[in-house]
């Protein structure tokens, strides 16, 4: 080979790789799923938020990642997994399950944006400086599932009779537990309710809460709001049937697996928005711009075959409030 055609090929080869590397795709943004709860009991719920994120362009495994991380009702496992995320890193934390996965999150990154989805009050608890005007890394949706207990409550008044006993099921590792207790003792004394107050975190917990309420003979039960509960959620509805006693839940997949009654928020659109939400921010938005949402429709749902098997007849006037009855 002559001097000058080697100088050529050199030359070529040396333009090129600048070339090549100018033609690589950017690296796939990769969002962190947190998860209080399982995959198992939120399968319709991730499908909503892809969903979500799909209306913004984003399809998993095509132009997005997601990493997974489910704590399985287990609280104390998010703040490792949390911290996992982070140190991938990810471009984005979207928390689901409540507050445990985004307080976690919150204390795992000040930088990396969060979208959460809480039960509860987000200013009041910290994760934001106003609805309007997040401020700081985090937005999302807020479920409004705490704040739904006095109006469950007045449902159940009208299925016992007055005076009557209530057992209501919280879980104390909760974090919204202490707000939660407030808001039933509140909801019982304004609707002329008693409650035998029962405290489960664990499957064992939850077995002997059961056996406390087929011994207590309670006109119903009430099951607050709990990520942990949601992941026990074919264990709790089977234990209600085998002590015969008539359940409220603020959930509608409670009701499909067999539970009486719920009221409360619609968690396939609010799973959307907050996928909707995560494709904004990868997008190049701030959650610091993007005003907290809260959830605006809302569910109630009874099982007229539980309602059968219990022996309960359901008022005309509880009918006719249900947004869906299923036969």
């Amino acid at each position: 080979m002559r001097r000058r055609d080697f100088l050529t090929l050199v030359g070529g080869v040396v333009v090129s790789w600048p070339l090549a590397a100018h033609a690589q795709p950017p690296p796939m943004p990769v969002i962190g799923y947190l998860s209080a709860r399982s995959p198992e009991d939120t399968a319709n719920l991730l499908a909503a938020f892809r969903s979500g994120l799909a209306e913004n362009g984003f399809i998993e495994s095509q132009n997005v990642a997601i990493e997974y991380r489910w704590a399985r009702g287990q609280y104390d496992r998010l703040s490792a997994m949390a911290g996992e995320l982070v140190g991938r890193p990810v471009s984005l934390l979207a928390t689901t399950g409540g507050e445990p996965a985004a307080f976690a999150a919150s204390a795992a990154t000040s930088t990396i944006p969060i979208v959460f989805t809480v039960g509860g009050d987000p200013v009041e608890e910290g994760l934001v400086a106003s609805f309007s005007l997040p401020g700081r890394n985090a937005t999302g949706i807020t479920l409004l599932t705490h704040l739904l207990e006095p109006k469950r409550f007045g449902l159940l008044r009208e299925l016992v009779p007055p005076k009557s006993t209530i057992a209501v099921l919280l879980n104390p590792k909760f974090s919204a537990a202490a707000q939660i207790v407030n808001d039933v003792r509140a909801a019982a004394k304004a609707t002329d309710l008693q409650i035998q107050e029962l405290q489960a975190s664990t499957d064992g917990e939850l077995d002997a809460a059961f056996e406390a309420i087929s011994r207590g003979h309670f006109a119903a039960l009430a099951t607050t709001a709990d990520p942990f509960f949601d992941t026990r959620r074919e264990k709790i509805t089977a234990l209600a049937a085998r002590c015969a006693v008539p359940a409220m839940y603020h959930a509608r997949e409670y009701v499909s697996a067999g539970g009486l009654m719920s009221y409360g928020t619609d968690f396939s659109e609010a799973y959307r928005q907050t996928g909707m939400y995560a494709g904004r921010v990868l997008k190049g938005e701030k959650p610091a711009d993007l005003p907290v949402m809260q959830a605006t429709k809302f569910l109630m749902v009874v099982n007229l075959k539980t309602a059968k098997t219990l022996g309960i007849k359901l008022s005309d006037n509880l009918l006719s409030l249900a947004d869906e009855v299923i036969e």
